[in-house]
Order: structure tokens, then C-alpha cells, then sequence
């Protein structure tokens, strides 16, 4: 009797792909009975079907909010490390390119340094300052006006300008 006419057909269909076997042994009955049901039990099956989906997305969604949150404060972590990690590595490059150990550099000593440290270098090649540059760099780090600049007033500068963005109008 499944398939004796359109409508007995498109139930069958529906019962066993999308309701499952189980909802055809109340609701078929009654369809076949007075077939002006169909649109009740459709409603509350598709009601069902629509609320659960619902609820399986809102859990989702919910777990991909935690799991992007846990992303950033790892992120943030990362950067803090890694912005420790540059400090650590421009002090050692201002140690290595203060020959004379007075805790300072001449703009000479940076322009040396510049020559002859390959990491001080390629730090100065991706902020895309050549040698001509120097002198503008040294004066815009020079903030206390000495002539020299001291270890903070070397870090700063060069830690800020590779790890923080940049936007450009």
C-alpha cells in the first residue's frame, strides 16, 4: 500500500528517509486517515527537526568562541615571549656594538654597527633603513637630545617598530 498512489508514496519517502521508521506508526495512520493532518505532523516533526539543528549549532558556535578566545590569549603569550625574547637579543646586540663598554653608542658606533653586526643589519633592512638613514634613525631615538643613546633608548625603538603594525593612509 506504500506506493499505491503519489501521497502514500511521498510519506513512505518522507518516513523512512527523514522522519525515520519509527514516527510512520502513529503519524501514517492518521495521514492516510484524513490526509489534512499531513500539514500537523509535518509542522511538529519539521519543529523538532529545526529545534535540535538549532541546538547542535548554538553548541558548536559556542565551542568555536571558546576554542578562538583560548587562540588569542595563546597568541598574546606568544608575542609577549616573543617580545621578551627580542628585548633580550637587542641588549645583546647593544652590548656587542658598545665596544667601549660605556653603556652608550655614538651615532659612529651605530653606523659601525650597522657595517659589521649582521643581526643589527638585517633588523635595519626590514624596517628598510639604509645606511643614508642612520642619522635620521639616530636623532629620532636620541630622545634626551645627548648625542648618545643609552640601551632603553636603543630598545624601544627597534622592539616597537618590528612587533607592533604599522597602517599607512
Amino acid at each position: 500500500t506504500a506506493t499505491t498512489s503519489v501521497m502514500n508514496a511521498n510519506l513512505l519517502l518522507f518516513k523512512t528517509v527523514i522522519a525515520g521508521d519509527g514516527w510512520g506508526e502513529l503519524a501514517v495512520p492518521v495521514i492516510l486517515a484524513a490526509p489534512e493532518t499531513s500539514v500537523v505532523f509535518i509542522g511538529a516533526f519539521l519543529t523538532i527537526v529545526f529545534g535540535v539543528l538549532n541546538l547542535i549549532v548554538a553548541v558548536v558556535v559556542d565551542q568555536f568562541a571558546e576554542a578562538r578566545e583560548r587562540d588569542v590569549l595563546n597568541l598574546a603569550e606568544e608575542l609577549d615571549y616573543d617580545m621578551r625574547t627580542d628585548r633580550i637579543r637587542l641588549k645583546k646586540m647593544f652590548d656587542r656594538i658598545d665596544k667601549d663598554g660605556e653603556g652608550q653608542l655614538s651615532l659612529e658606533q651605530l653606523i659601525r654597527g650597522a657595517r659589521n653586526d649582521a643581526e643589527l643589519h638585517s633588523r635595519l633592512k626590514v624596517m628598510d633603513i639604509d645606511e643614508g638613514d642612520l642619522n635620521e634613525l639616530f636623532h629620532m631615538i636620541d630622545v634626551d637630545g645627548s648625542g648618545t643613546i643609552e640601551l632603553e633608548e636603543f630598545i624601544r625603538p627597534l622592539s616597537r617598530w618590528v612587533h607592533e603594525p604599522r597602517f599607512f593612509d
